[in-house]
């Protein structure tokens, strides 16, 4: 047989649309549920049918005729006996001339509505009818689609698989909430409902139907935390104890200040976590200012006293700095083993010479501790003996980056993996904590350091700009520091170098415009000020310059993008004024403001705003005015955005949780919780059917 023969045939335009939605095997197409439905089950005459009402109507046309006046149309009278109505077609083709032509009988459905020639209907669906041809049976699914994925082969499909699709029951009946139908009535149900379905309950998905589906989601969900955890448990990690009066020691009495209880408890979370045989993989989380640094600087120190090297890892370069000046602050006085200790420095922007030395140190085993950016992972980094990964802001980094750290840190000669501390100042709502964040073990800094002032947060509208300026200059005049915050450059350590200066015409992108105008605009409103620029285009070296003279106070005002949205601390600086402030998330605004109240002198955050202002912008500037809590700022970000703020892109940005709601459905996620355990536990191979059934090819994203 020739060899062209035995290759299989080209996938045709919808069945390249069904892969691209991900609908690949029978069960997703069973999971693919419906948006809306449109009720084709009844008739309604043109006559009884009010203004503005989505009908079903069958009636005789009348007249057919194109129009070209204004543009071209399609323009098609009908008549069912009680009253004429107009279907006007916009874009049509000769299919449509040919079932709407004069005589013919037609099914219609649409919106009527009043039109400069009477009642009509715009692009109303249709179909031609003849003889007595019975109603639907069941309201009709309008499911999600994409182009070359017509709503009749999507619906024919999932008619199909729902014949061979397995869904049968592979939980014991108590575990399911009471009141909540079989899995396999539940599915039907929503893809075929009955004429007399509560239209309302199901489009916002609080029918018992849905609400069984949801409780399936977050047990999958939950199952497959719960299996990761227990797969990491099973994993070997070297056993890191400080030696007696070794670096923790040390480091403990060089500090200027004592650690708060929240701070010991966690560094004692975290001791423990080291010096097991099992790799740590443990989130600490904390307000803005909470004092994550010095904990992560403790758990290096219990690392690099064991004899085993750390690496902490930062998504931007003014972060990693930030943190690399910290440290060696801190560790620099202290010996081990009667030398000091060496630290690395990785970024991008090292370049040449100078990285090949930095990364011969890391692979040598000379460095103990290195400080870096996204370029720690890179191919040619190799590390000697890797104790211990410390991930500040984990959220703004990918899941890619995230497997690619799990693989590049595991030791393959000893077949040991090294404990991993995940840090964030976004605070992880209780819902989050217990879904997405279940595989983790989560410490918290639930209280501020004493000696921070307050913050006072302010809303101003653009109009007032002039009189802030005036408010900015006396804040100068008595000895403070201001930062002032533009929007629009997002920064981004792995593309940074490869981004733009100008546009084809030679002209600065609007976003640096924007920042640099306010740059010009500050410097000429404060003459005999020092009013510096900060973005993340400029080149690494006049970034270190300019930061340094602000922390030196030898710079009154910093204009700069959010690259100095985490790490900075300049206890001097008491004013931060965020411009177009609707325009950022609300857990980026809640940490703009943690750059200010550092000191004792009492800080204000001003919100400028423009004139016209989303509902959703209006919900964050009024949180950030009414709470300083991040617990309380991540449970509204929650509210407003769902969960992708908070989650960054764990899940590569593809959400996991399809149809439950964790604001909503917090109910359902407990008795998920509890489920899953007991099904693990008791029926193991039904439970990780039960999570196949529900992730299918997505099984790669828990190990993230």
């Amino acid at each position: 047989m020739p060899e062209q023969l035995l290759s299989p045939s080209p996938l045709s335009a919808p069945q390249r649309a069904l892969q691209k939605l991900g609908l690949v095997r029978d069960m997703d197409l069973a999971l693919h549920m419906p948006l809306r439905y449109e009720d084709e089950t009844r008739l309604s005459l043109i006559a009884q049918v009010r203004d503005g009402e989505t009908a079903q109507i069958e009636a005789q046309v009348r007249e057919a005729r194109i129009e070209t006046r204004t543009r071209r149309q399609l323009l098609v009278t009908v008549h069912d006996g009680s009253a004429t109505l107009m279907l006007r077609f916009v874009h049509f083709y000769p299919s449509h001339q040919k079932t709407l032509a004069v005589g013919a009988r037609v099914r219609v459905r649409g919106e009527v509505r009043m039109g400069f020639a009477g009642r009509e209907m715009i692009h109303p669906t249709f179909k031609a009818v003849q003889g007595d041809v019975p109603l639907a049976a069941a309201l009709t699914p309008v499911y999600p689609t994409v182009a070359q994925l017509p709503q009749a082969y999507l619906r024919r499909a999932i008619d199909n698989a729902l014949q061979r699709a397995d869904l049968s029951e592979l939980m014991p009946t108590e575990l399911v909430p009471a009141g909540l139908p079989a899995l396999r009535s539940a599915v039907h149900f929503l893809h075929k409902p009955p004429p007399d379905a509560p239209l309302a309950a199901l489009e916002q998905r609080m029918h018992p139907a849905w609400q069984r589906l949801k409780f399936e989601e977050l047990l999958a969900q939950q199952i497959s935390q719960q299996l990761a955890h227990e797969a990491r448990a099973q994993l070997k990690a070297p056993a890191l104890r400080a030696v007696p009066e070794g670096l923790p020691t040390q480091l403990l009495a060089v500090l200027p200040f004592t650690l708060t209880a929240a701070q010991q408890r966690v560094v004692e979370e975290i001791a423990g976590d080291l010096a097991a045989t099992a790799p740590m993989h443990r989130l600490l989380q904390g307000d803005v200012g909470s004092g994550k640094t010095v904990v992560a600087a403790l758990a290096a120190a219990v690392t690099l006293d064991a004899g085993w090297q750390c690496v902490l890892m930062a998504p931007t370069e003014i972060l990693a700095e930030q943190h690399w000046r910290k440290l060696v602050e801190w560790l620099a006085p202290l010996r081990l083993r009667d030398a000091p200790i060496q630290v690395a420095w990785l970024t991008g922007s090292r370049k040449g010479k100078a990285r090949a030395q930095e990364r011969a140190r890391v692979a040598s085993g000379e460095a103990q501790l290195i400080v870096g950016t996204h370029a720690v992972i890179q191919d040619e980094v190799q590390f000697a003996r890797l104790g211990l990964a410390i991930v500040d802001e984990q959220h703004r980094f990918g899941v890619q980056q995230r497997l690619a750290l799990r693989r590049k840190l595991t030791d393959a000669g000893r077949g040991l993996e090294p404990h991993l501390l995940m840090m964030t100042a976004t605070p992880i709502p209780r819902t989050l904590a217990m879904s997405y964040f279940a595989d983790l073990d989560v410490s918290t800094i639930d209280t501020l350091p004493p000696g921070r002032s307050p913050i006072v947060t302010r809303l101003l509208p653009e109009s007032r700009r002039d009189a802030l300026i005036e408010r900015v200059q006396a804040a100068v005049a008595q000895g403070r520091q201001v930062y002032w915050v533009c929007p629009l450059i997002e920064e981004g350590e792995a593309t940074e170098d490869d981004k733009p200066k100008t546009d084809l015409l030679g002209r600065p992108p609007l976003d640096l415009a924007n920042v640099t105008a306010t740059h010009q605009e500050l410097s000429e409103a404060l003459p005999g000020v020092g009013v510096g620029l900060l973005h993340g285009r400029l080149p690494a070296a006049q970034k270190a310059d300019v930061m340094a003279r602000f922390s030196a106070a030898e710079l009154a005002v910093l204009v700069a993008t959010t690259v100095i949205e985490v790490g900075v601390d300049v206890p001097n600086a008491s004013v931060m004024v965020i411009e177009h402030a609707d325009r950022f998330g609300l857990a980026q605004l809640h940490q703009l403001r943690g750059r200010v109240g550092r000191g004792a002198t009492a800080s204000v955050c001003m919100l400028l705003h423009g004139a016209a202002v989303s509902a959703t912008g209006r919900d964050r500037l009024r949180a950030m005015v009414e709470t300083q809590d991040g617990f309380e700022i991540a449970r509204r970000d929650l509210e407003i955005r769902g969960p992708g703020e908070l989650m960054g892109e764990r899940q590569s940005g593809d959400n996991l949780l399809r149809f439950a709601d964790l604001q909503q459905d917090e109910p359902l996620l407990v008795k998920a919780r509890q489920a899953a355990a007991t099904l693990l536990k008791c029926q193991p191979a039904k439970a990780r059917a039960h999570m196949l059934r529900w992730l299918g090819e997505r099984m790669e994203l828990l190990k993230a």
